[in-house]
Parts: C-alpha cells; structure tokens; sequence
C-alpha cells in the first residue's frame, strides 16, 4: 500500500510506450483492496477512464512535426468499481481500426472522491 502511481487531484493521463506494435484487446487497471489499505478506505482509486491510440505513424515512418495535432481514436471507455476485485479487465474495442500500435494512452477522468490525489498500482495492456 503507497506504492503506486500517483497524480494530483482526480484527473490524469499517461502514455504507454509498448516494446512493439501491438493489436490491442484489453487492459487491467489494478488498485489495492479496502483490506489491504491502512486506512481502511481506496477513494484514491480511478473510477472514469479512456483508452485512446493515436494515428500518426501508424503507416510506418512519417514522424509528427511539432505543433500537428495528434489524431487519437477513443478504443474503450469504462468504470473501475471499487466494489470488485482489485484487478480488473477492460476489453477494447480495436476492431473498428484494426491495427497494430506502439503507443496506448490511458485517461483517468474521476476517482472514488479523493480530493488530493489518484493512485494506480499497475496497469497491464493486452494483445497480440
């Protein structure tokens, strides 16, 4: 409990660089359970997220040139329930672009009411 990775308040965003183009089917968000917290509460937990891709590069070599606006495709919204299991899956929905990427975007919109800080353990991205 305590180490994870936190952002300030209850919204923020990461980009995951993977190890090689990946056809993308799922990701796991992982948080702590309420019994295994201190205090006994996860509020810090993320509740509202997005997955987005971006389409730039994605034909094989032509590099974004600074100040082009990114062109990101939505793969899946959801909920992280702090009533569940603390590792929790999330299927996207690559099957209208499918293709492989090199980079996920993961959007945390809300958590479970911390006003401070949002905490995430691990997140996992799945596919082939």
């Amino acid at each position: 409990p305590g180490n994870c990775w936190a952002f300030k308040g209850h919204q923020g965003q990461v980009v995951i660089r993977l190890p090689a183009r990946v056809y993308l089917t799922a990701i796991t968000v992982q948080h702590i359970s309420k019994d295994a917290s201190p205090s006994g509460t996860i509020n810090s937990a993320p509740k509202d997220m997005a997955v987005f891709v971006s389409l730039l590069g994605t034909s094989g070599g032509a590099l974004a040139l600074e100040g082009d606006r990114e062109e990101e495709t939505l793969l899946g919204m959801f909920s992280y329930n702090v009533e569940k299991d603390p590792v929790q899956i999330f299927p996207l929905k690559n099957m209208l672009l499918p293709r492989a990427f090199s980079k996920v975007k993961l959007i945390v919109r809300s958590n479970w009411g911390n006003p401070w800080y949002t905490c995430i353990y691990r997140v996992k991205v799945h596919g082939k």
